[in-house]
């Protein structure tokens, strides 16, 4: 193990050092130098130090993301470091970590969600027209099985094809080429990196439903760091927090990953009762077979609000550790997303995810 960084401050004094690892993409860097503000904010005096560094599914670009087989594609290597105290707290998107983190781990803030839709940039030739006014056999670039398998069932006069990079790669072979007259890409993204002008449509969830997590950020420490889960516990976003964990809690009793096509809907409404509403949906991978259903649940009058048990910090619900939030709410997130898998599980799902995986490693 590696020893804690530390910094003087020129008095003498001397102060732990925190060191954040991020991915080495544009994208990756604006997350983690926006969670770094806000820590800063919150601590004035804290000192932060961004290691950043390649993971494989960054190396691996002439691949399908759902072909390659590894569920950790863009964690691995940051956790890895994470374990070697290398590193204190890893910022990821929520998107890319697994239902099930690696023992040892948890994620110890969700911060508020971005928009968690898709949304459609356009080759510049077909600015103004939408998917539904595209010509017939266009091409539609997504690395996405999720993506795919709903605006094939949608858009049934357009082709799709994959389109692997980070975001300004696929912009660039979007912009450069005649290969694609559209690719889809998560509204998030483009929001953070300052190109919201790109973006020629929102997919709205009857169109195509969004990935479990999507739009969130996480950060990621060690279980056993009591001192940063406290300090990181601020950033939480209550409603977030209880999305994402019947979101993430659906997905993993599904047992599925991103080599199968399930997207899912969160909204909270309020009411005399405060209410969280999850669609969850799975599909072939041309969309012709799918499910989708509807359940809620009551959550606390706000999610931030004590509830008579006090959450015991050791406990981790799909991964995540929120010990200031509503303990009654989390579990009944969690069982929400359970109660919705078991629906789906009950009507067929696990048939329709095994045909689509065994389809896709064929392919």
């Amino acid at each position: 193990m590696s020893e804690e960084a530390s910094s003087s401050d020129g008095n003498g004094k001397v102060s732990r050092v925190f060191r954040i690892g991020t991915r080495k993409s544009q994208l990756a860097r604006i997350q983690t130098d926006s969670v770094a503000d806000k820590l800063k904010e919150l601590y004035p005096d804290i000192h932060l130090e961004i290691v950043a560094m390649s993971t494989i599914g960054d190396k691996i670009l002439d691949t399908a993301l759902s072909k390659i087989g590894e569920k950790s594609l863009f964690t691995k290597e940051l956790e890895n470091a994470l374990e070697r105290n290398e590193v204190d707290l890893v910022v990821h998107s929520l998107k890319d970590l697994p239902t099930t983190l690696p023992p040892g781990f948890t994620i110890a803030a969700v911060l508020k969600r971005e928009n968690p839709h898709d949304a459609v940039v356009l080759h510049p030739k077909h600015v103004g027209k939408s998917l539904d006014t595209l010509p017939e056999n266009s091409v539609i670039g997504t690395s996405s099985l999720r993506r795919a398998a709903q605006l094939k069932k949608r858009f049934s006069h357009l082709k799709f094809k994959d389109i692997r990079g980070n975001l300004n790669t696929r912009l660039k072979k979007l912009d450069e080429k005649e290969d694609f007259a559209a690719i889809i890409l998560a509204a998030a993204g483009l929001r953070r990196m300052g190109w919201e002008n790109r973006i020629s449509q929102i997919l709205e969830p009857e169109d195509c439903m969004y990935a479990v997590g999507q739009g969130a950020l996480a950060v990621e420490v060690r279980a056993r760091d009591n001192d940063i889960l406290e300090m990181l516990s601020v950033l939480h976003d209550p409603d977030t927090v209880l999305r994402c964990i019947a979101e993430r809690a659906f997905l993993r009793h599904l047992e599925g990953g991103c080599s199968v096509p399930v997207a899912v809907h969160t909204e909270v409404k309020e009411s005399q009762v405060r209410r969280l509403y999850l669609t969850g949906a799975v599909y072939s991978l041309d969309g012709s077979d799918s499910l989708k259903e509807t359940m809620q649940t009551s959550i606390a009058p706000t999610a931030a609000d004590k509830c008579v048990e006090e959450v015991d910090e050791r406990v981790q619900r799909v991964g995540v550790t929120a010990s200031k939030i509503c303990g009654e709410s989390q579990n009944a997130a969690e069982r929400l997303g359970i109660e919705l898998a078991s629906l789906l599980l009950g009507k067929g799902a696990k048939e329709i995810l095994t045909v689509a995986r065994q389809n896709n490693e064929a392919s």
